[in-house]
């Protein structure tokens, strides 16, 4: 089985004009979306608060923040991770269910899913 990569575009929900493109690794595992923080700083993305998340069998405590995402035409604001120097970049599930995309199985690219409004 092998890795799905993206580019996506994030920008600063209050300053549209501070965008940049970055490459995550797609993982349907991870709840949440994590972006280095050098770029989420760069981006004047203010963390918010705090979470405590598993990382590769370790618990630790990642800054979070508010970021506009764009992938193809969708467009969906997230929570996203403030990774440190060791974490990988990642796009978590909640960002894939918000854009509208699901991991096609078989070519492992991301492909548009239905969107339920129940």
């Amino acid at each position: 089985m092998g890795f799905t990569y993206v580019k996506v575009n994030l920008s600063n929900p209050a300053r549209m004009e501070k965008k940049r493109e970055v490459e995550l690794l797609v993982d349907t595992g991870a709840i949440l979306t994590a972006v280095p923080r050098k770029i989420l700083e760069e981006l004047q993305i203010t963390p918010v608060g705090r979470r405590t998340l598993r990382v590769r069998g370790q618990i630790v405590e990642r800054e979070i923040g508010a970021t506009l995402i764009n992938y193809a035409q969708a467009y969906a604001g997230i929570t996203v991770v403030f990774a440190e120097r060791n974490d990988t970049p990642v796009l978590g599930a909640t960002a894939l269910e918000a854009l509208g995309y699901q991991v096609d199985p078989v070519t492992k690219q991301l492909k548009p899913t239905e969107l339920l409004m129940i």
